[in-house]
């Protein structure tokens, strides 16, 4: 690995986490309140914004996402990828859970939650947009907030960032079929005209202009790179809560007559990051990974990549679908069950230890 590569890796690891980070459900609710109430007073504007898309992908939303997720891609090196032989079981096991595990087990979990077991308690016409809501938050893993999960456990950065910068490229090729098969498999059609040119818009160009700013960035100096992403962090916020109020202001009536909704909705998404997150730690504590590699490995397996998630699903479905909604309450629930994973790795780290301390080296 290069020295700029490592002492980036470093310097995240090392880095405080913010206000943002910390209280991102507190933002969220307040995002919630202020596009309800917007929608509530003005929703001839929402309406109008709605209105604003090309080949049903609203132009102010795809704005947003990008001001959101560019900055964020940049941070990852992708010339971390040659890292991945350092920690093959850990590569390993997190690939596992990522791409095999987590999309299909949350495809279980919604249709055994939203089609059977909770289906009285929710819309009948919006079960199937609630189904593909749900897969489309589990089906690419988080990139960005896992550092900051990585670093509050204690995690290898280098490690971290190398499962990072090969989930952002498996998820070039990998999301839109994974997608298509899933909502298949739950008997929802695919608009796979819309779903292959939002993952050329929230994914493919993205990721090309995120790479390309970093390589001239980096052209002028490391330092460079680390006062663009300071200056941009603010942006992502900024983009991301903006999203969120004019999702939620289109979402507020709904949000107003069926609160139980939300809460429902969260169910399948609690249980899928808990059972994720402890598949992927034990498997590394069995096949003998080290504590600092498990960790993050837990933690990737269990996040999900939200922003990408309510991209998709406003573009698939719309604003006022269940789908949207979905994705949403996968937001506002992020930080504390990520937290809580934090809080178990942390204190099982001795328990972890002893066990890989009896498997045999080679």
């Amino acid at each position: 690995m290069s020295v700029q590569c490592e002492t980036a890796a470093r310097r995240a690891a090392a880095a405080p986490m913010s206000v943002f980070e910390r209280y991102l459900t507190l933002w969220v609710a307040i995002a919630m309140g202020v596009g309800v109430a917007l929608g509530q007073g003005w929703p001839g504007l929402f309406q109008a914004i709605g209105r604003l898309e090309v080949a049903r992908v609203n132009l102010p939303v795809g704005v947003l996402i990008w001001v959101m997720i560019i900055p964020m891609l940049a941070k990852v090196d992708l010339g971390a990828l040659g890292q991945v032989r350092h920690h093959v079981r850990g590569i390993g096991v997190t690939l596992l859970v990522n791409w095999l595990v987590k999309p299909f087990s949350m495809a279980l979990l919604a249709w055994l939650f939203v089609r059977q077991w909770l289906a009285p308690w929710l819309p009948a016409q919006q079960i199937d947009s609630y189904v593909a809501g749900l897969i489309l938050l589990a089906a690419a893993p988080c990139t960005a907030m896992v550092f900051v999960w990585s670093r509050l456990s204690g995690g290898d950065p280098l490690f971290t960032l190398s499962q990072v910068a090969l989930n952002d490229t498996i998820m070039v090729v990998a999301f839109a079929p994974l997608v298509g098969v899933l909502l298949g498999l739950s008997a929802i059609t695919v608009p796979w005209d819309t779903l292959l040119v939002s993952v050329g818009l929230y994914i493919v160009v993205p990721v090309l202009l995120a790479q390309t700013w970093r390589r001239w960035l980096l052209a002028r100096g490391p330092q460079a790179l680390q006062d663009a992403m300071r200056r941009t962090e603010p942006w992502s916020i900024a983009a991301l809560l903006a999203t969120l109020v004019l999702l939620f202001a289109f979402q507020g009536e709904q949000i107003l007559r069926q609160p139980l909704v939300m809460a429902l909705l969260a169910v399948p998404i609690v249980i899928q990051v808990v059972f994720n997150a402890g598949l992927a730690y034990l498997l590394n504590r069995w096949v003998g990974e080290v504590h600092s590699v498990a960790a993050p490995s837990a933690l990737i397996g269990a996040s999900n990549f939200f922003e990408l998630a309510v991209a998709t699903a406003i573009s698939l479905f719309g604003f006022e679908s269940g789908a949207a909604l979905a994705t949403v309450v996968g937001v506002l629930i992020e930080v504390p069950l990520m937290l809580a994973v934090v809080a178990v790795v942390n204190r099982t780290r001795a328990w972890y230890e002893r066990g890989v301390a009896r498997i045999p080296a080679g």
